[in-house]
C-alpha cells in the first residue's frame, strides 16, 4: 500500500538518490523514472554513486537491491524528449546492469531477475510494449537469467544481434534477406546489454 508505493516529487536525481538510499539501508527499493530521456539529472547518481558503492566501501555497504525502471525508446510519435535510447551512456560504466527486453513475457522474468539480483540495475522498458505488444504471460513468478543472450533464429551466414524494439525489425530484415537474396541469417536478442554475453555472441 502506500507504504511501500508512492510518488516522489519529480527530481531525478532525487528519486534515484532516495532509491539509493532505501537500498543501502537493506530494503528493496524500484525507483521510477518517467522516460529514460530524462534520467540524465540523475546521471550523477547512477555512476558515481550506485554503481560505485559497492566498489569505494571494500564491499562494507552496497546498494545492490536497487532497480531503475525507465520507458525507452522510440515509438514514432514521442518528438526529441520522448524518443532516445540513453543505454550507450551506461554500458561503459562497471558496476551495474543494463537490461532491455524485447515482449512482455520477457519483461517480467527479466525485470524479477533484476529486482532479485545483488547489484544495481537500470530496466530499461521499450514504450513500444506498452500500446503494441500482446502476449500470454504467466501469473506465477518466474525469472529470466541476466547476462544470458538468446539464438531467436539459426543462421549460417551472417549473425544479427538486436535489444528491444530492435529485435523485431532485425526480425524482419532476417526473413527478407532469406527471402529476397537466400542469406542464411542468425538473430539474436542480447537482452542484458551490461554485462553482455560474450560467448554466445562470439559463438
Amino acid at each position: 500500500g502506500k507504504d511501500r508505493v508512492f510518488n516522489t516529487p519529480l527530481c531525478e536525481q532525487g528519486i534515484v538518490g532516495f532509491g539509493i538510499g532505501v537500498a543501502v539501508a537493506g530494503a528493496t527499493a524500484i525507483a521510477e523514472i518517467q522516460f529514460a530521456d530524462y534520467i540524465f539529472p540523475a546521471f550523477d547518481q547512477i555512476v558515481n554513486e550506485a554503481a560505485k558503492y559497492r566498489y569505494r566501501s571494500g564491499d562494507l555497504f552496497n546498494c545492490g537491491s536497487l532497480t531503475i525502471r525507465a520507458p525507452w525508446g522510440c515509438v514514432g510519435h514521442g518528438a526529441l524528449y520522448h524518443s532516445q535510447s540513453p543505454e550507450a551512456f551506461f554500458a561503459h560504466c562497471p558496476g551495474i546492469k543494463i537490461v532491455i527486453p524485447r515482449s512482455p513475457l520477457q519483461a517480467k522474468g527479466l525485470l524479477l531477475s533484476c529486482i532479485e539480483d545483488k547489484n544495481p540495475c537500470i530496466f530499461f522498458e521499450p514504450k513500444i510494449l506498452y500500446r503494441a505488444a500482446v502476449e500470454q504471460v504467466p501469473v506465477e513468478p518466474y525469472n529470466i537469467p541476466l547476462s544470458q543472450a538468446e539464438v531467436l533464429q539459426t543462421g549460417s551466414d551472417v549473425t544479427l544481434v538486436a535489444w528491444g524494439t530492435q529485435v523485431h525489425v532485425i526480425k524482419e530484415v532476417a526473413a527478407m534477406a532469406q527471402e529476397k537474396l537466400g542469406v542464411s541469417c542468425e538473430v539474436i536478442d542480447l537482452r542484458t546489454i551490461l554485462p553482455w554475453d560474450t560467448e554466445t555472441v562470439c559463438k
